[in-house]
């Protein structure tokens, strides 16, 4: 799917860490970021969730939740979430149904290997459901800081 800026935001309903559980339909009525990463514990999925989790303050206080998804558990995240103090929500999709609604489950090539995985990719999404920011094929290094510049303006 080739969503952009103005399209209403695919519906999901994914567990997440701490047992819990996220619906796009809970979330409508605030302004949340919802970014994809590859896997939890790698270089830079470790370093993208912890540079959203040093603004969680911020972005709380212009009222927009940061929520973080990847295939991985919901195991998995608890065990990122407490070996680095992150501070947001992380979701789990694991049969990859929100990443393809969201167009970023793709093909990737490492050293000559094509296999499928998580592109990073962050939507910024009001609180009526509609996209209102996409960044894809992120860099990691000042991005949560672009997206908090940018939900500023919601």
């Amino acid at each position: 799917m080739d969503l952009k800026p103005g399209d209403n935001a695919p519906a999901f309903k994914l567990a997440t860490d701490s047992g819990g559980e996220m619906t796009l339909s809970a979330l409508k009525g605030g302004p949340f970021v919802l970014y994809f990463y590859p896997r939890d514990n790698t270089p830079g999925c470790t370093k993208e969730a912890m540079d959203f989790s040093a603004l969680a303050k911020k972005f709380r206080d212009i009222g927009v939740t940061v929520i973080g998804l990847s295939k991985d558990s919901p195991e998995s995240h608890d065990r990122f979430k407490a070996k680095h103090a992150l501070k947001l929500t992380l979701a789990s999709d694991q049969q990859t149904k929100c990443a393809q609604d969201y167009g970023v489950w793709v093909e990737k090539t490492l050293y000559g290997k094509k296999s499928m995985g998580m592109e990073r990719a962050t939507f910024l999404i009001d609180g009526a459901g509609k996209i209102r920011g996409i960044w894809r094929k992120v860099k990691v290094d000042g991005h949560a800081e672009a997206v908090l510049t940018a939900a500023k303006q919601l």
